[in-house]
């Protein structure tokens, strides 16, 4: 089973659901921590764009990475979509101040996640931060999701020359028994 297995079968309810959530609903615990000057944004797994718009909308320049084209909703000046995936990311190429993964991270074995985090970590320029949202809880029928954990991520982050600067935890914005979220920011360090 591949990582986005039943995304595509499901692309009408998914796209409902991730809409009915703002941005500023999602990330309140780390807005404070987002760019505040524009800045190049990679967003993995990118879904409909609902984030890359947001961002856009603030005068980052986005790549929004996405395999499941069926998802794609949100179009407009600064955002470039991109068909490709992790953990290889073999189409994306440059450096990025901030780099997503919201909701992705879950759909990686531990050996893709080792891999996925070496080829993120080096895409980040000095000083750029990683957010990444991270799912637990029942796993809905025909996906491919497995258990992670923010110090797991923060390990591999680590080993990567990324440090944590935040970690927080909330409930699911979607009322869903048994799910809930961590959110973790890592940061390269400036030399």
């Amino acid at each position: 089973m591949h990582g986005t297995s039943g995304y595509r079968e499901a692309a009408a309810e998914l796209i409902a659901q991730y809409e009915e959530v703002t941005f500023e609903q999602l990330h309140a615990q780390v807005l404070h921590l987002l760019p505040q000057r524009p800045v190049r944004v990679l967003e993995l797994g990118a879904g409909t764009g609902r984030d890359a718009a947001w961002l856009a909308a603030r005068g980052h320049l986005v790549t929004a990475v996405e395999p499941v084209v069926e998802l794609r909703v949100h179009e407009g000046p600064g955002i470039t979509w991109l068909v490709d995936e992790l953990p290889d990311l073999a189409r994306v190429v440059g450096e990025y101040e901030l780099v997503t993964a919201v909701a992705v991270w879950m759909h990686l074995d531990e050996e893709q996640r080792r891999t996925a985090m070496r080829r993120v970590a080096g895409l980040l320029a000095p000083g750029g931060r990683l957010l990444l949202t991270l799912r637990h809880g029942p796993v809905p029928a025909g996906r491919r999701m497995f258990p992670v954990s923010a110090e797991e991520s923060a390990l591999l982050g680590g080993g990567s020359g990324l440090a944590e600067v935040h970690r927080s935890g909330r409930a699911d914005g979607h009322g869903r028994a048994g799910v809930r979220w961590e959110q973790l920011v890592l940061e390269r360090p400036v030399s």
